[in-house]
Order: C-alpha cells, then sequence, then structure tokens
C-alpha cells in the first residue's frame, strides 16, 4: 500500500437521499479497506461528538445538583420541638412560624387613624428603613423560648413579647403580647389599630377559618381555627384586658406572602364618623365556573382600642391534652419572668462582663440587646436559588431546601448571605453552640456536587420580594470569604472538649467531607497563574466601563480598590489567606475525628510562610502587603459628549471611566487598607517576622487608618479614599469603619500581644486602645440612634448604611467578652 497514489485511497462520496453511494458500484479492495477506515472515521467522530454532547450535558447538571453524600442536617421539624416555633420571619417587625417547609405564618401590622394620610401610609408590617422608626429590635432574645422587643414609633412605644412553652405532639403552644403605650402628654388616649393575621402558602397541605365568634356576634375578637399536617388541629385566639373600641376581620385568598399588607389595605373600609378603618369580613373568592373555593387562606383580625393598650395572641396545639391552663395574664408574666431571669443569668455566665473591662450596667445592657438581636434575626427560609455556571446559556433553579440562619440586617437584607454567616456564628456559638452547629448544617447542606455554595440565598417569595432582579441569580464561578471556617476555629478554641460529645462528634464527621470539598473548590476554582496564588473570580471589566475599578463582589470588599484591569494573572492577597486558613482549619478539624491532616497542615505552612506571602504579595515601595495586577492609578470617571443629533430633552449619557495612562502589571499599593492587612488579620504571620512589624507601627497612625472610633477601610492617603466608583454608587469600603474586620484587627493584635516576642507589648497596648475606641463608638451611636448600624464613619463615627445591622456588628459582645 505504501507504493501507491496515495489519491487512490481517497474515497469520494456523495448524497443520494439518505444513502450514501460511490462513484464506482464495485469499490476495489483498497477501496474498500477506504470505505471501512470511513466509516471508522464517521463512527469515532460521531461518537465524540456524543460524547461531547453528554459532557455539556453533564456540566450543565453539576451547578444543580446536590453533594453526593449524606445530608448534615439530621434533626429538623417536629423532631426538635424546643426550636420548632419561634420569630423566624426577621423581614418583618413581628412575626411567628415554624420550622417547615409550608408553615403557616402569623405576624402584626398596625397603624394609627388619626395620623393616616392615605390608605398605604404608616400602615407598618414589614421592616422598612423608609418607615423611619426611632428604633426597633429585641432586648431579649433567648434564640429558643422567649423574646421582648421595643418599638418606637413618633410619640408610641409598641412591646411585642412571646413565650412558648412545650406540650403535645404538634410543638407545642405559644403566646404573644402586644402592649401599646405613649409619651406622656403626647399621645395617651389616641386610637391605634393592631392586625393580627395567618396565612397559609398555597403548598401548605391545610386549612385555616374565623371561629365561631363571628357567627355569634362575640365581643371577643375573631380568632382562628385550623389543621395543618404538621401541626395537627389548632386555635389561635385573641384576649385583651383593655377596653375595644371596634374589631373586625377579614377571611380572604392571597396568592403570595408578600402581598398580605396589600390584601389588607385594598379590602379597608372607612367610616365618615372617625376614621377607623375596618375590614368586611368572610369573603367568598369565586373561580371562573362560579363556584365557591374551598376556604381562605389568609385571615386578619382587626382590634382597635386607646393607648394605652394591650391584647394577646395565644395559639394553641389541640394535641396539648394536659395543658395547666391558658398562657395569659398573670401565667404569661410570671412565664415571660422565668425565662427573662434565666437570660440574665446565662448571659453573665457566658460574657462574664464584669471581668472584662470597665463596663457597667449600661454596658451590660446594651451588650444583652445586642445579642438578642442576633438571636431575633435568625430566620427560617425554604425555596429555590436560581443558578448558572459557565456552562449554561440561561439561569436554571437549584433544588428546593430549607434554610436556618442569621440574617444582616431585618431591614435590608432579611435572608442568608455566606460570608455574613460565618461572622454571625462566631458570637452564636458563644451563646447557643448546638444552634450555631444546626445553621452550619442547613447552610453546608446546600452545597452542589462541585463543592460550591451560593453567596447569597434567596429562598422564599418573602426573601425574594427584597431583592433586586439583577442580584438574584447567583453564578457557580463566584465565590465568597470561607468565614465557616474561622466559625470552626472558633468552636474547636473554646469548645474543643464539648465537641467530643457524641452527638456534636457526629455533627462534626458529617460536616467534614463537604468542609473538604469546599475547601477543595475554592483551592482549585480561585488559583491563580502561580503555584500558592489565588484570584476572585467574577471581575468584569466592561467597555465603556461606569467603573473605576470593576468590583470584587465574590471577596465580600465590594469597591476595594483593586487592579484597575482585571486579567488572569492578577493575585488577591486576602484570598491567598482565607485558604490558609481554610487549610489549617481543616488540620483541627481533623485531627479531632482522627483523619489524616497531613495535606492540610503541608499547605498551611506553605501559603502562610512568610517568605511566600513577600513574594508574591509584598510592596517595597508601600512597605505593606498588596494585590497584583494591571493596574494604573491614572483613572476619571468623566461625562462622554453627546452623539451628534440627539435630542437635548433627553438625558445625559452616563459618565465613564477614563484611562490617562496605559496599566502595567504592579502591585497595587496605592490602595493601603483592609486588603493589606489580611496576613495579620488571620496571624499568619510569625510572632517576631519584620513584616508584622512593619503592620503595627503603621496601625497607630491617624494618616493612614486609625481613628478614634475603629479602623477605617481604607488609608486617607490613597487617591480612591473616599471616592465614588460609579456616577451613582457612593463608597462602600473606601474608608468607612466596618465591625467585622475590626473585629479581626482586635483579635489578632489579642492573638499577638499574649504570645512572648519582640512585638508583644506593642501589640496589647494597641488592643487596648482599639478595643474600647470600637466598642464606645457602636455602644454612644446606638444610644443616640436606636440602632446598630451597618458601617460606621470614619470622621465622627456615625452610623451609616443600613440600620439596624445586628449581623457581623453584633461582634462588639464578643470584643467586650474578650472572646477571641
Amino acid at each position: 500500500m505504501g507504493n501507491k497514489d496515495p489519491k487512490s485511497y481517497v474515497v469520494r462520496r456523495v448524497k443520494k437521499h439518505k444513502n450514501i453511494t460511490f462513484e464506482n458500484n464495485e469499490p476495489q479492495p483498497d477501496e474498500k479497506n477506504g470505505y471501512s477506515k470511513l466509516f471508522y472515521l464517521t463512527a469515532v467522530v460521531g461518537l465524540s461528538v456524543a460524547a461531547y454532547a453528554c459532557y455539556l450535558g453533564y456540566c450543565e447538571t453539576r451547578v444543580n445538583t446536590p453533594f453526593n453524600d449524606r445530608k448534615v442536617v439530621q434533626i429538623s421539624g417536629l423532631d426538635d420541638p424546643e426550636t420548632y416555633w419561634g420569630t423566624y420571619r426577621p423581614g418583618v417587625y413581628f412575626g411567628m412560624k415554624t420550622r417547615s417547609p409550608y408553615s403557616p405564618v402569623m405576624g402584626l401590622m398596625w397603624y394609627f387613624p388619626r395620623i393616616m394620610q392615605s390608605q398605604s401610609n404608616n400602615i407598618r408590617h414589614w421592616c422598612e428603613q423608609g418607615d423611619n422608626l426611632g428604633k426597633y429590635g429585641w432586648e431579649e432574645h433567648d434564640g429558643r423560648t422567649f423574646g421582648v422587643q421595643t418599638i418606637k414609633d413618633g410619640h408610641f412605644t409598641l412591646v411585642t413579647s412571646f413565650v412558648k412553652r412545650p406540650g403535645g405532639n404538634h410543638g407545642g403552644d405559644w403566646s404573644g403580647r402586644i402592649a401599646v403605650s405613649a409619651e406622656k402628654n403626647f399621645g395617651v388616649g389616641e386610637i391605634v389599630s393592631l392586625f393580627f393575621y395567618t396565612a397559609l402558602e398555597e403548598k401548605t397541605k391545610g386549612w385555616i377559618s374565623p371561629n365561631d365568634n363571628f357567627e355569634k356576634k362575640s365581643l371577643s375578637p375573631t380568632g382562628v381555627v385550623g389543621w395543618t399536617e404538621q401541626l395537627g388541629d389548632f386555635t389561635l385566639r385573641y384576649f385583651t384586658r383593655s377596653k375595644i373600641v371596634q374589631h373586625s376581620f377579614l377571611a380572604t385568598t392571597v396568592t403570595q406572602l408578600e402581598m398580605l399588607k396589600d390584601a389588607v389595605i385594598s379590602h379597608l373600609r372607612y367610616k365618615r364618623s372617625d376614621s377607623i378603618a375596618t375590614l368586611p369580613g368572610l369573603i367568598q373568592m369565586r373561580t371562573e365556573s362560579g363556584k365557591v373555593e374551598t376556604g381562605p387562606n389568609f385571615i386578619v383580625t382587626e382590634i382597635t382600642g386607646r393607648v394605652p393598650f394591650e391584647i394577646e395572641v395565644v395559639f394553641e396545639s389541640k394535641s396539648y391534652l394536659r395543658r395547666p391552663g391558658t398562657l395569659v395574664g398573670e401565667m404569661y408574666d410570671e412565664e415571660l419572668e422565668k425565662r427573662r431571669e434565666s437570660f440574665h443569668q446565662k448571659f453573665n455566665s457566658v460574657f462574664k462582663l464584669n471581668d472584662h473591662g470597665n463596663w457597667n450596667k449600661t454596658h451590660v445592657k446594651f451588650a444583652e440587646t445586642v445579642l438578642s438581636n442576633v438571636m431575633g434575626s435568625i430566620g427560617y427560609f425554604y425555596g429555590s436559588s436560581r443558578v448558572i455556571s459557565e456552562y449554561n446559556s440561561s439561569p436554571v433553579p437549584y433544588w428546593k431546601a430549607p434554610l436556618f440562619t442569621a440574617v444582616p440586617s431585618r431591614s435590608f437584607f432579611p435572608r442568608g448571605f455566606l460570608w455574613d454567616e460565618g461572622f454571625h456564628g462566631l458570637l452564636i456559638s458563644a451563646w447557643d453552640l448546638d444552634m450555631e452547629l444546626d445553621i452550619m448544617c442547613h447552610w453546608f447542606d446546600l452545597m452542589n456536587v462541585m463543592g460550591w455554595i451560593p453567596r447569597e440565598q434567596i429562598l422564599g417569595s418573602e426573601a425574594l420580594a427584597k431583592v433586586p432582579e439583577e442580584f438574584v441569580v447567583q453564578n457557580s464561578a463566584v465565590a465568597n470569604p470561607p468565614t465557616f471556617f474561622l466559625t470552626i476555629q472558633y468552636i474547636l478554641s473554646n469548645f474543643g472538649e464539648d465537641m467530643l460529645e457524641p452527638k456534636r462528634l457526629a455533627t462534626l464527621e458529617r460536616l467534614y467531607p463537604r468542609l473538604q470539598a469546599w475547601f477543595n473548590w475554592l483551592n482549585t476554582s480561585q488559583a491563580g497563574t502561580l503555584p500558592g496564588t489565588y484570584r476572585w473570580r467574577g471581575r468584569v471589566l466592561l467597555e465603556p466601563s461606569p467603573e473605576i475599578n470593576p468590583k470584587t463582589l465574590a471577596s465580600g470588599l465590594d469597591d476595594f480598590p483593586r487592579a484597575s484591569h482585571p486579567t488572569t494573572s492578577e493575585r488577591h492577597v486576602d484570598l491567598l489567606c482565607w485558604i490558609a486558613l481554610g487549610a489549617a482549619a481543616l488540620a483541627e478539624v481533623a485531627e479531632l475525628i482522627s483523619a489524616n491532616s497531613v495535606k492540610y497542615k503541608s499547605t498551611f505552612e506553605i501559603l502562610s510562610d512568610d517568605a511566600h506571602l513577600a513574594v508574591h504579595h509584598w510592596s517595597d515601595i508601600s512597605d505593606s502587603f498588596a494585590d497584583y495586577g494591571l493596574h494604573t492609578d491614572s483613572l476619571i470617571l468623566k461625562r462622554p459628549p453627546r452623539k451628534p443629533n440627539t435630542s437635548p430633552h433627553l438625558p445625559p449619557p452616563g459618565m465613564i471611566r477614563y484611562v490617562l495612562e496605559a496599566p502595567h502589571y504592579r502591585y497595587v499599593d496605592s490602595a493601603f487598607g483592609y486588603v493589606s492587612l489580611f496576613p495579620f488579620f488571620l496571624q499568619l504571620l510569625e510572632k517576631d517576622s519584620d513584616l508584622l512589624g512593619l503592620i503595627l507601627s503603621k496601625l497607630e497612625r491617624k494618616d493612614l487608618l486609625w481613628t478614634d472610633y475603629g479602623l477605617r477601610s481604607l488609608s486617607t492617603t490613597s487617591p480612591y479614599y473616599m471616592q465614588h466608583n460609579t456616577e451613582h454608587d457612593p463608597p462602600y469600603w473606601r474608608g468607612q469603619i466596618w465591625i467585622n474586620i475590626n473585629y479581626l484587627a482586635v483579635r489578632a493584635l489579642y492573638h499577638y500581644g499574649s504570645l512572648p516576642g519582640p512585638y508583644s507589648e506593642k501589640a496589647k497596648a494597641v488592643y487596648e486602645r482599639l478595643r474600647v475606641n470600637v466598642v464606645n463608638n457602636v455602644m454612644k451611636q446606638y444610644k443616640k440612634t436606636g440602632y446598630i448600624w451597618e458601617q460606621y464613619n470614619d470622621r465622627t463615627g456615625a452610623g451609616m448604611g443600613s440600620r439596624p445591622f445586628t449581623g457581623w456588628s453584633s461582634l462588639v459582645v464578643l470584643m467586650m467578652a474578650e472572646l477571641y
């Protein structure tokens, strides 16, 4: 065959209908060989195409395929009756629900008829910053059995409280109290209307109905009777020792839980005589065929009285057969007082504030309030995220799952955030270790087969209603700081022996494969081009760009200045430090559960080595750690000229960035700030490291990060300090004081101050000053404004951003207690 003309082996095909024919009817032997080769080649190509299509299909489904191991959550719902009912609707001012996917929801709305400006104004329901309440938040809440909340609405104060009582087979009873009072000489005798409701989601298996009082024209406000698959038979009744001016009710259907307030507003009817609104009673909704539907899924009772005014709401399970009495009046007072006393005793036992500084009763009350707001902001959500990967052309639904989690802010962020939750877990675990383990288990059950967890959890219609559409879809290439490794280290450091208890150890053993998978995903998906370096994915440079520096949402430090021109060669120092922390935490877990810890120890030693950190991230120009990438500081935001023939009546074009000097690869050393300090924050530096000494020498410089209120996020010497990154977005991580990062700083100073070494005394001195500055300012602003804030002004200490922000800002309690 080698002597033959190659052309003789070319078999030319022509298509005839659906068959393949050859120009010669009788192929020669060599042609037959070519013919078989062709079919072999065709088969191989076909199989390759099919295999590739299957591979793509496989890749498309990986993003929403659960991690292939047993679930971490083993006990939930009625298996844990103590935490079954709770204030698990943090986005409303006062609401109750169970830890079951399709729980009935119950909650409060209110308004003052005299100051009602329209049908929608001043009806309170969702926690809204626009309501401009003087304050609201839990002053006592143990996370399990009771809570007391104070709400300041103009001249009026509402105190909402609840107490749970176990009994029966369906989660027990609970009672709530809403008491309205007024400032002296302001508002006494004012009319207030309280609405309390019960609602079922579409998929809840059960029914609700107004109780018999409305048919008998009883003076008692209309309550609810009902049945659901998990609750069995139950009743909801109202009691009051105050005089009722009016009561009415509404029983109807709603399509979504976020529409409850709208349903009330649309059915209110005003009386001309006193402007008090009433509800119309039972509304029989009709289908297209004209048949009456089976019943309502939303029942709300309006109870109106004159301030001071108080009502009690009592939920009772029919399976609780030997109830000692209805939990109202004096019995409620007694039970509530017992829970409060127990709460104070436990708080003193856990945090021992009298042993950790010059804290007085006011400080202790403040710390109790901060803790209570964290515990009272824990929510239970159920639903599915919308996710996308590089293999999906459009978003796909994640699997439906529950999430038990704290939230950063009841008003602005009433949903779960991955990196926030690791910080929340530090305080929650100090107060209630088992509850924090439960929260962690729920988060890690949201891990997909790749080891990725969506960074923002928007589960269920109530959570979705608070999120702009552009932030809903989660990208599987985008990470978030793995702060749960910080929580793990904290737990093992403070509760190591407690974790040896069999149930807790079993929980840790179930968590371990997922912790490994999470670390492996981070370590590979976020790897840099050089060994031992890392790069946050998700930075996008648009052209023309509306941003000076493309944001790095994955890092959690959104607009902190990074390289101006994202490339695959950039290196992010904070991410390297998070990976190192994860390796250290996994090594500790492995040793506790008797697994092999060698590779994690080795990874930690390599990544945390001073020389490794310096080679990739130390800038001799700024004498600090820094990111590395394609960067220039010569950037401005400028409005481009209008296009020719554009109508002058149209708004001007948006501002875009102009590059005045070409970028080159360099350290981003013009952005000294939080990112620069991560090797120090996460305690990677040796106690006698010269680099540690240089960092400590800079901490107290007021022209850099030091203020009387805490460490600012970006040096005043940076060209990006307090500068807009876009035309409309104000600076966020460009100078403001953030409490979670200040906690890391205080914790690191405490660590280095406790180790013998050349910088021990310096670390101790800075520690004492910084700790007191942060705590005193957060407390001062709380007393002044009624709120804990998302961030604080570096010039005045004033609260900024969303409020109340009782997520990671609550770490002031651990600073006060010196629990690190």
